[in-house]
Formats: C-alpha cells, sequence, structure tokens
C-alpha cells in the first residue's frame, strides 16, 4: 500500500510541475515586467543620492612620494604623490614618443627611462607602473 501512495504522489508531483511550468512561465513574464518597472523607479531614485555624495580620494594615493635619482631626471626632484609622478611620466612619453607605433601598450624606454625600467628596452604600460613604483620612498 505505501507503494500505490508513492507512485500517486510521484505523479501527482509531474502532473503539478508540468502546470507551474506552465504557469511560471506566464507569470513569470509579468513578473520581470514589474521588476523592471519598479528597478527604473528604484535607480531613478538612487541617481541623486549618488550625485550628492562625492567619493573621498584614497589617503596612500595622496602621500607624498619622492622619486628615486634615476626617476628625478624624468618627473623632477620634488616629492609629489604616486597620481602625479605617473602623469608627469606620461607626460614625458608622449612629449618625447616613446609610445611603440604598432602596439601602443608598449613603451620604448629612451635613456632617461631605461634605469627606471630596469635596463630593458621596452615594457607594457602595466609593468611601467609596477617598475615606477620601485623608484618612489616615502618623502
Amino acid at each position: 500500500m505505501a507503494t500505490k501512495k508513492a507512485g500517486a504522489k510521484k505523479a501527482a508531483a509531474k502532473k503539478g510541475g508540468a502546470a507551474k511550468k506552465g504557469a511560471a512561465k506566464k507569470g513569470g513574464a509579468a513578473k520581470k515586467a514589474t521588476a523592471k518597472k519598479s528597478g527604473a523607479k528604484s535607480a531613478a531614485k538612487k541617481s541623486p543620492a549618488k550625485k550628492a555624495a562625492k567619493r573621498a580620494p584614497n589617503p596612500a594615493f595622496m602621500k607624498a612620494m619622492q622619486p628615486s635619482a634615476e626617476l628625478q631626471q624624468v618627473v623632477g626632484t620634488k616629492a609629489m604623490p604616486r597620481t602625479e609622478v605617473t602623469k608627469k611620466l606620461w607626460d614625458y612619453i608622449r612629449k618625447n614618443n616613446l609610445q611603440d607605433a604598432k602596439n601602443r601598450r608598449q613603451i620604448n624606454a629612451d635613456d632617461k627611462l631605461r634605469p627606471v625600467f630596469g635596463g630593458k628596452k621596452s615594457v607594457s604600460m602595466f609593468e611601467m607602473t609596477k617598475l615606477v613604483n620601485q623608484h618612489l620612498k616615502e618623502a
């Protein structure tokens, strides 16, 4: 008798499951539409709040760093934040046309940059930041 009840439950579950799938398809579209509408309203409400709250810069980026003697030839002698060092380095690269013509991610070193790049003739822009950070000390 227990097996008949178990078999009946499985059959009912299969029938009910099929009915639920169909209902889920129909009802799911309606739920998605209402979710989209409410999501748009909530996004509109959140946008002005984000504009009002300004992000504070990370203090680690604003800390003054002293460049090494090799890096001073490129960016200057005074202590400055990492962000400013990166800006001045890119200004130097653009001014002297040191980006590779075919692969713009590669930076070709000249005589001033070669000691900063560890003697390499060419480095990627991502590797460059890693190498430059080795030439910075806290002021």
